[in-house]
């Protein structure tokens, strides 16, 4: 009998699903899917996502832990990698996302089935995953932009997910979605930020975002704690943010200290800022 491959099984199980939930994926810039080559960033943290759709392994001696996916095609591409640096899919124990929009969750749900790992989430996230989100106060609508999928542990500000040596803090930095959460960890002595910066996706003022009537309270409380935040080393839900192409190239030595950037960090926050004041003063 022929043997599937992998990207054959995969394109099968998001296409039936799809198809029996009504699911239709958005499209996205072609970053979002070109092919990005794995590497070790500091310690047991390796990028594995896509050339912009940042996918983070945190590796430890009891299993791995996998931060977002990209899109539902990415899940060929996430597994490809992992295995490329030695790593197996099965391995995977805990499951987590910055943010519950399609280009970070879409393949969330069958990596999930795949290697049975916990999905912890941002429990503001919780309900728009659980219904592929079809409830998100931006993009929400009839049809579910990804396969719904239920939460196995609820996250709270402050919370730690532990996995052997390894532990990471959740911070919870609503605005560009309800749950949006940035991750804290140290590794070999870096303290090493992931962060979901707060970017805006709606046209409309936020006095016109009915379900979602705290929003600006909660984009102004985000942004004053990414001021506060100290660390070494940060990195973003999308390579761009982090500037990650200028800091390394394809086939680089292993260097952790090029991503030691703080200048790049206020700069981006204090954009951030001016985009939400500017919509803030909206009439």
């Amino acid at each position: 009998m022929m043997r599937l491959t992998f990207s054959l099984v995969a394109f099968l199980l998001i296409a039936g699903v799809a198809c029996a939930q009504n699911i239709v994926e958005p499209q996205g810039p072609a970053d979002w899917t070109k092919p990005y080559p794995p590497f070790r960033i500091v310690g047991n943290v390796y990028y594995v996502g896509t050339y912009d759709l940042a996918c983070y392994l945190v590796t430890t001696p009891q299993g791995n832990i996998l931060i977002n996916t990209g899109l539902a095609s990415s899940a060929a591409t996430i597994k490809s990698n992992v295995e490329a640096l030695g790593f197996r899919m099965n391995d995977i124990k805990i499951l987590l996302t910055t943010q519950a929009h399609h280009d970070h969750v879409g393949a969330m749900s069958a990596i999930k089935k795949m290697t049975g790992a916990k999905l912890m989430v941002n429990e503001k996230d919780a309900s728009v995953l659980a219904d592929g989100g079809k409830s998100d106060y931006a993009f929400g609508g009839n049809n579910s932009a990804f396969e719904p999928m239920k939460s196995d542990r609820l996250l709270h500000d402050g919370d730690t997910i532990r996995l052997a040596d390894t532990q990471l803090v959740m911070l919870d930095h609503p605005g560009h979605t309800k749950g949006s959460s940035s991750y804290m960890l140290t590794i070999e002595s870096y303290r090493v930020l992931i962060v979901n910066m707060p970017t805006i996706v709606i046209s409309k003022k936020f006095s016109e975002i009915q379900t979602y009537p705290g929003i600006a309270k909660d984009y102004a409380r985000t942004l004053s704690a990414l001021k506060e935040l100290k660390f070494d080393i940060w990195l973003s839900s999308h390579a761009a943010q982090f500037s990650m192409h200028s800091k390394h190239k394809p086939g680089d030595k292993y260097d952790p200290t090029v991503f030691i950037d703080q200048k790049g960090y206020d700069k981006a926050v204090k954009n951030l800022q001016s985009a939400f004041d500017k919509k803030l003063g909206e009439k």
